[in-house]
């Protein structure tokens, strides 16, 4: 049996930082991280979609967390295919983006470059053992066909010898008559298939199909299920508190995944107030799993 590792998909979100959840004493941005990973061993990290990770950060969150804590990093947004502002990037690379014709990040030079700095920043948090897996999350224009599983080969020859992760946001991938073929691709790949919860009654809804293609790893992230997925506003989005009714769909599932992956890491993005982190510790609780052994602050 894999072991299954419960987390959050951000310890650093500012409604949870408002929230109360962390103790006084513990509200720096050492403190935080401390505080967070003598609850949970595992956590996400949403700011590389945003802006390119600093090596600095990568050796602090090492050094600040115990040796079996793992990061999940989101690649950055120009790496998946996702639009970019030219001012998430450092400023000489700044007109290669905006020389790009129509879609953002088609030029191989510069998304090259763009990984070498991606993945050269979190060289130390591979090194200490840290690195879970880098996610990758694709629009949902990325539709299946032979165009998108090119790019997805694209992506994997780019980041070779690094753990890889892929949730789609596009349906199609895993309604029932493509399911045999996605999960053939990603184990082509060697990339751990995300399964997904949310919201099943809007056309963006992706089904939530759970399947290991990598004996590595399997990931499951809850984005929670509200109806204004794709319409509202971030916290209309995400604004939603998991019953134990609604997690316990998912126990048999996971512990599926945990039968055939060496690791399963599941993760909670409905990030308002302490929505997440309580959602989590409740799913450690019916998986019957314990908090971390070994504390870091």
């Amino acid at each position: 049996m894999g072991e299954i590792r419960v987390g959050t998909c951000s310890w650093t979100d500012k409604a949870l930082m408002s929230s109360g959840w962390y103790p006084a004493g513990h509200r720096d941005a050492e403190g935080r991280l401390r505080h967070y990973a003598s609850q949970f061993s595992v956590v996400e990290v949403d700011a590389t979609y945003y802006g390119l990770p600093s090596a600095r950060n990568s050796l602090l969150w090492a050094e600040r967390t115990p040796g079996d804590f793992r990061f999940n990093v989101k690649a950055f947004s120009l790496l998946t295919g996702h639009p970019t502002r030219p001012s998430a990037l450092p400023a000489e690379l700044r007109p290669a983006l905006a020389r790009q014709p129509g879609r953002a990040g088609t030029d191989p030079g510069l998304l090259d470059e763009v990984w070498e700095r991606f993945s050269g920043a979190l060289e130390s948090l591979r090194r200490a053992d840290r690195l879970g897996t880098l996610v990758f999350q694709f629009p949902r224009r990325l539709a299946p066909g032979r165009p998108a599983a090119a790019f997805l080969r694209q992506c994997r020859e780019r980041a070779a010898g690094w753990p890889m992760a892929v949730e789609f946001r596009h349906p199609g991938w895993w309604r029932e008559d493509q399911i045999a073929a996605t999960t053939a691709l990603l184990t082509e790949l060697d990339a751990a298939a995300v399964a997904v919860d949310m919201v099943q009654t809007l056309p963006a809804s992706v089904p939530p199909v759970a399947r290991v293609t990598t004996p590595r790893l399997a990931v499951v992230r809850f984005h929670g299920r509200s109806s204004a997925w794709g319409t509202g506003t971030k916290e209309e989005r995400f604004r939603h508190s998991y019953t134990p009714e609604e997690l316990s769909e998912w126990t048999p599932r996971i512990r599926t995944l945990a039968g055939q992956a060496r690791e399963v890491h599941v993760l909670f993005n409905n990030c308002c107030a302490d929505a997440a982190v309580r959602a989590a510790q409740s799913m450690r609780h019916l998986l019957g799993l314990h908090a971390p052994a070994v504390g870091c602050g």
